[in-house]
């Protein structure tokens, strides 16, 4: 059922992009859920006070998704992988945004796990991970991706391949080596106090 329901919303995807309205309205229904969860982990240990919460997020990244009429999906995968990267993006906005107190402390160094939490004091953490994925990306673009994919659209590896057009075991072996390489860089960066 899973495939039949994946190959469907792929066509809805396909028809949107050639203009369909109503291809939207019966797209919408079915990728909420999914939506909702995927903005639920990220929302996940956020502070209850936060002014950002999971119906805003998903609605914030519906606009985007909206204005996004150039891209051909690809598939349900593709368009969970634009929606984990939009949702990613308006939270770095917000933590951008976000007043910072400097309390005199040095930052702490977070592994990549860690700093997906997004909780009250997870602003910088946030945005540090953000700066190393923009800088995985200018060295390796398909890694930042596949991080990207994986680690914050919640991917599997054969989701991840089929959105990139690449094997599993090169996905298998890009992740390993992105994951490696931005554990250094959020140690240094710890290291240094930045």
């Amino acid at each position: 059922m899973a495939t039949l329901s994946s190959k469907h919303i792929t066509q809805l995807l396909q028809a949107w992009n050639d203009g369909s309205e109503s291809a939207l309205e019966e797209l919408v229904p079915l990728v909420r859920a999914e939506l909702r969860g995927l903005a639920k982990h990220y929302m996940l240990n956020e502070r209850a006070d936060h002014l950002l919460q999971t119906t805003a997020l998903i609605n914030e990244t519906y606009l985007r998704l909206i204005d996004w009429k150039s891209v051909s999906w690809q598939s349900r995968a593709h368009f969970f992988g634009v929606s984990a990267r939009l949702m990613r993006n308006v939270l770095v906005d917000y933590a951008r945004r976000r007043p910072h107190v400097d309390g005199g402390g040095e930052a702490e160094p977070v592994s990549l796990e860690e700093a997906l939490v997004v909780s009250q004091d997870r602003s910088q953490e946030l945005l540090a991970i953000d700066d190393a994925l923009k800088a995985l990306e200018k060295l390796d673009p398909r890694k930042s991706r596949i991080v990207e994919l994986r680690f914050f659209g919640g991917l599997s590896v054969k989701e991840t391949a089929e959105v990139l057009k690449v094997s599993r075991i090169t996905v298998i072996r890009e992740w390993n080596r992105a994951k490696a390489w931005l554990h250094s860089e959020l140690s240094q960066e710890k290291c240094s106090g930045a």
